[in-house]
């Protein structure tokens, strides 16, 4: 065995050629390494160097893609394996509980059993629930899941009203001064020299947040910020406690470190105290949450605060193509600032794949469509829709994307919804397993199943599963995908290991479900950039690039500019292999066209030349405007006069009141009887396919619907919302309905 820090001999050909994979890419069920030197096979020099450096302090700069993840989980598992960490001494931390699950699932496999691979908010609650009695005594109030309404409550309690958007930036603004450590008293001077544009007076927020924390107090309730707080609180004034805490833990990893806050710095250095043996791992060039509190200082700073400290660089990119790392190099060549004078260049380890492509479209509902074309295109090629992606700035995006996913009958799963494990259907499929696993002996579904995959099969046959997929894209496809998963899983479990029985994939379930390692979905991926840091698929169409929506309107100064370009190369730096770049020239359909792709494509789509900085290596591509491709005659798309409110007159911007063809605040001559009745006759339809409701009409169509009373299909047809294909589809039911008939009267009349 290697002495500690000392790595252990190997071949360069394990990893230059097919060694080293994207750790997404690796073996499903990998078997376990049969020793602490065999967990550093496959490792490339720069991972191996932090999978062996295993005392003092070590700062891993990771740029995206380089197999960050990867190291950091070798090198606890080298070192308990070695016998050189105690896994009970050893605390992992991370942003989220998909990481950090995804981080315990990595160390099962690796056989590193027992460390504590958790959230900053998980770890700190623990202590806190542990320690309460003993450092407050009595009970611990109530963890609240959400602050909003008690922020309106605070709001009412001071005669203040908010609407829907001031009371979510308000309770963004009180989650900011907590997380910076900064008292209500102090909110106008500390969100002034953080530069923080208010959604208030900063007085008036300063009030709102001194009213919220009594409302909390009078509620015997804490937030998520509370949990960090008083947990530093406790450590700062309870030496015992936390001298009872370092003797538990003593050797701490922190992935995604250019995210940490300035709250959640000072519970690391109180759970350090004065030793140093502490890994963290990050990329300046990722830093995309300063608006929460995050700042890339600390990763910065990192040597300047351990002059000892081991630094590694990891470059070698293995999840994506020199294509798209070119662009992706390329975004940062032009960036400015601290964080872009530590940018890391990246070195595509892959074979050359396409050249990115952008798409310029007239607006954003032909770019929505465009896109579905193109998905349905690569699903009908043998693309797995579960490795394709549609990533956005905000999350309004989504709807017109989620239309038009469903018109062109491409399944879909929105990021950030519900977890996988808590889902009914899997729940239940789960309680069915465990008991065919029970009493498998005396089940007459398993007497033909031979080998796991079939008897899993055969189990989740009798709860909905079937060979095929149902028609559609709504929630009886999406019930299917998550069964299918779990058959899925079945197959690779079985590949993996030939003699698992389904017993052993209950087991397999269980573990899974307590570390939330969902197996994968199948269904396209739609996310806002934010909420796709840390993820990866093979296709990636980037949709909305375009000014004032990337950098969005409201970033302003440098800094604000410079966080959104980071955000887009956080949006690239997602693809593998294609990657799809498009922008809408307006917002609606005979909308001005005065809108212009963003300035971070100037100098690296063809064609332009850069604004600002330099280009450094610049980025290939190909340039394609609408979607008319080589050979093929393009559409004539109807120009359209722009949407007036048809009750005052007034232009309409905003896409629900050009559905409701008024204002929102002008009244409604609704016919209420005919909405319910509408409403009826769009559960039956959506039932009858398998569709969420919104698939076949959303709402706002409906409310449009039963507002103009449409007489013929020329008049419903100019309900925006009502298609061509929806008009086939639904157009003689919806005007029978219309006319007080039941839907297909008309028919039979005719």
């Amino acid at each position: 065995m290697p002495a500690c820090g000392q790595p252990t001999r190997q071949s360069l050909a394990t990893w230059q050629h097919g060694g080293v994979t994207a750790a997404t890419h690796s073996t499903l069920f990998p078997q376990t390494p049969d020793s602490a030197d065999a967990v550093l096979e496959g490792l490339d020099p720069e991972q191996r160097a932090v999978a062996t450096a295993l005392r003092g302090p070590v700062c891993v700069l990771a740029g995206a893609g380089t197999g960050k993840t990867r190291a950091i989980t070798h090198r606890i598992a080298y070192g308990v394996r070695a016998g050189i960490l105690q896994p009970s001494s050893v605390l992992a931390v991370t942003f989220t509980n998909r990481a950090a699950g995804e981080m315990r699932g990595r160390l099962r496999q690796l056989g590193a059993h027992g460390v504590q691979a958790r959230t900053f908010h998980s770890a700190a609650l623990r202590q806190l629930q542990y320690f309460w009695p003993k450092a407050i005594g009595g009970g611990m109030p109530r963890l609240i899941d959400r602050k909003i309404q008690l922020v309106a409550d605070a709001a009412a309690s001071l005669g203040t009203r908010l609407d829907r958007g001031e009371l979510r930036d308000v309770t963004a603004e009180i989650e900011w001064s907590k997380v910076t450590q900064t008292i209500p008293a102090d909110y106008p001077y500390a969100a002034a020299k953080a530069g923080r544009e208010a959604p208030r007076d900063p007085a008036e927020i300063a009030h709102l947040y001194a009213a919220y924390e009594d409302l909390k107090r009078d509620r015997a309730v804490i937030d998520f910020e509370d949990v960090l707080l008083l947990t530093v609180a406790v450590l700062q004034d309870r030496h015992d406690i936390a001298e009872q805490v370092r003797a538990q833990y003593q050797h701490f990893v922190v992935d995604e470190y250019q995210d940490v806050s300035p709250l959640q710095q000072r519970l690391l250095e109180l759970w350090l105290g004065d030793r140093d043996d502490l890994c963290v791992v990050g990329d300046a060039s990722q830093t995309i949450y300063s608006f929460t509190g995050a700042t890339p200082d600390h990763l910065l700073d990192f040597r300047t605060r351990h002059p000892g400290a081991t630094v590694v660089k990891l470059v070698r990119d293995y999840r994506s193509t020199p294509q798209v790392v070119h662009l992706a190099n390329g975004l940062l060549a032009q960036a400015r600032g601290r964080a872009a004078d530590h940018r890391l260049e990246l070195v595509s380890q892959r074979a050359p794949g396409p050249e990115p492509v952008y798409t310029e479209y007239t607006d954003e509902p032909a770019e929505a469509e465009g896109a579905a074309r193109r998905i349905r295109e690569l699903i009908d090629a043998g693309v797995p829709a579960a490795e394709i992606a549609v990533l956005f700035r905000t999350n309004a995006q989504s709807e017109i994307y989620e239309q038009a996913l469903a018109d062109a009958g491409v399944p879909y799963q929105l990021r950030g919804a519900e977890r996988f494990f808590d889902r009914p259907e899997v729940r239940k499929a789960g309680t069915a397993l465990r008991g065919a696993a029970r009493f498998g002996g005396n089940d007459s579904l398993l007497d033909d199943a031979v080998d796991l995959p079939s008897q899993v099969r055969a189990v989740l046959s009798g709860e909905g599963w079937t060979t095929e997929p149902p028609a559609g894209s709504g929630a009886a496809r999406e019930r299917w995908e998550s069964l299918a998963a779990l058959v899925n899983l079945a197959q690779d479990l079985a590949a993996a290991r030939p003699r698992a029985t389904l017993g052993d994939f209950v087991a397999e379930l269980d573990e899974r479900a307590n570390a939330q390692h969902a197996p994968t979905v199948q269904g396209v991926t739609l996310a806002s950039l934010h909420a796709a840091k840390g993820l990866e698929w093979d296709v990636v169409f980037l949709a909305g690039i375009a000014e004032g929506m990337l950098p969005i309107t409201y970033a302003r100064t440098d800094e604000q500019i410079e966080e959104e370009r980071r955000l887009l190369y956080v949006g690239v730096t997602r693809a593998r292999e294609r990657l799809h770049v498009s922008w809408a020239l307006s917002r609606s359909p005979g909308g001005r066209p005065n809108r212009r792709p963003s300035r971070f494509l100037d100098g690296l789509r063809p064609g332009t030349t850069a604004t600002v900085g330099h280009t450094g290596t610049g980025a290939g591509g190909s340039v394609e405007h609408g979607t008319v491709r080589a050979g093929a005659v393009a559409p004539r798309r109807a120009q359209r006069t722009p949407a007036r409110c048809r009750v005052c007159g007034r232009t309409l911007t905003d896409a629900g009141e050009m559905k409701l063809m008024r204002c929102e605040d002008c009244p409604s001559d609704m016919d209420e009887g005919l909405y319910e009745r509408l409403r009826e006759w769009r559960a039956v339809q959506a039932e009858r396919s398998g569709q969420p409701d919104f698939c076949v009409f959303t709402d706002r169509t409906l409310m449009a619907i039963a507002e103009s009373r449409p007489e013929s299909p020329a008049e419903l047809s100019r309900i925006p919302g009502v298609l061509s294909r929806k008009l086939r589809s639904y157009g003689t039911d919806v005007l029978a309905i219309c006319a007080g008939q039941e839907a297909g009267e008309a028919d039979e009349d005719d």
